[in-house]
């Protein structure tokens, strides 16, 4: 019995008869490789080489492109993992598939935002830093002014008038302090006066002998307290305008003051720049620096002239309506003194009349709610 070689299972290739290759067994070999290799490869670009242990002839086999229907394709056996599965979305994604249905792969890169894309939190840092310059060029200004270094720009007439403002502020504030003072002083009076004439009348009562002259006091001392809260109208009322006036009108005109004062650094700081770079070298390096120092000065000196023409503004409308209310309060506190202490109870109704001003009924409490009803 023969002694069989051993062969390879894989490169054995059927024969017939004649020692021709069967054209039944490659075509079935055909369509097996196809269904192993992926579906981009085509079985035109494939090339098979055996080998034999028993055969010193190296057969190749060139498949041509398949014409066969296509078979259904077979269930994959082991699904992707997530890391894989993302690698190939990934990879799919640097895909472009043109009109022909070839795919190119393109190079990936740097996303490169748009320029109208503005990113919020660039915008604050640029803010920022503006803020800290313009910040650090006001102070090293005020600094160099007050060590006698600087240079500052100064309107003698706009400085005088605000010089004057702020000195009548004081003296107002005073004023205002001591009939306040005035006021409280003249208020407890009253109540004394008051009190007072109760217990006159109380004792007319009780005392038969005294009657008359407990009454005549006690007359007095009513009379008065209802005189005193007249004058007392009149006080509160003329210390109700001159708060509003101090603390109201001409405050808002010393804030005006303060934002022109801070237009006045911030112009001399520019100023003050440009000046420094205008005496230094012109070069490509320093004509881009002097030409925003020149457009930075122009603003804020746009800036100082509009605050300056504010202030004068104000300060012209602030002393008409100064001289006309203080008129006005000077007459009601003049009249209603001078009609108390005379005695005049007639002259100083009138005088409260004259100023619209409406007193509170003595002794006389709000009515309570059964009472509206």
């Amino acid at each position: 019995m023969a002694q069989e070689s051993p062969k390879n299972s894989a490169a054995e290739i059927p024969v017939t008869s004649n020692g021709e290759v069967d054209d039944s067994c490659e075509h079935g070999f055909n369509r097996d490789l196809k269904h192993s290799l992926p579906s981009g490869l085509g079985l035109s670009e494939t090339q098979i080489t055996s080998h034999g242990f028993d055969n010193t002839k190296e057969g190749v086999i060139e498949a041509g492109a398949f014409q066969g229907s296509p078979a259904p394709p077979l269930p994959s056996v082991m699904s992707p993992s997530r890391v894989a599965a993302s690698r190939l979305a990934q990879q799919g994604s640097d895909l472009i598939v043109p009109a022909g249905g070839q795919r190119t792969q393109t190079k990936s890169g740097p996303v490169i935002l748009a320029d109208e894309i503005k990113n919020p939190a660039m915008e604050k840092l640029e803010l920022v830093r503006k803020w800290s310059l313009n910040t650090y060029k006001c102070t090293r200004q005020i600094i160099s002014e007050k060590l006698g270094r600087g240079s500052r720009t100064v309107d003698l007439e706009l400085e005088a008038q605000i010089d004057i403002l702020r000195d009548n502020k004081k003296k107002y504030e005073n004023i205002l302090k001591l009939a306040q003072t005035l006021s409280t002083q003249l208020f407890q009076m009253v109540h004394t006066q008051r009190q007072l004439g109760d217990a006159f009348a109380d004792l007319s009562l009780k005392s038969l002998e005294l009657h008359e002259e407990f009454g005549y006091n006690a007359d007095t001392q009513k009379l008065l307290a209802k005189n005193g809260e007249t004058l007392l109208g009149a006080i509160n009322f003329f210390i109700a305008s001159v708060n509003t006036l101090v603390n109201k009108t001409i405050e808002d005109t010393l804030m005006t003051v303060k934002q022109y004062e801070s237009a006045r650094i911030e112009y001399d700081a520019y100023r003050t720049d440009l000046e420094e770079l205008n005496l230094g070298p012109r070069d490509a390096n320093t004509l881009p620096k002097i030409e925003q120092s020149q457009h930075l000065f122009q603003v804020h000196k746009e800036k100082y002239d509009k605050m300056r023409n504010d202030v004068s503004v104000k300060l012209k409308f602030l002393e008409e309506n100064k001289v006309k209310v203080l008129h006005n309060q000077l007459v009601l506190f003049h009249n209603a003194i001078a009609a108390y202490f005379a005695g005049n109870q007639k002259q100083l109704e009138q005088t409260l009349k004259q100023f619209h001003i409406k007193l509170k009924t003595p002794g006389v409490d709000a009515p309570s709610w059964l009472e509206e009803q």
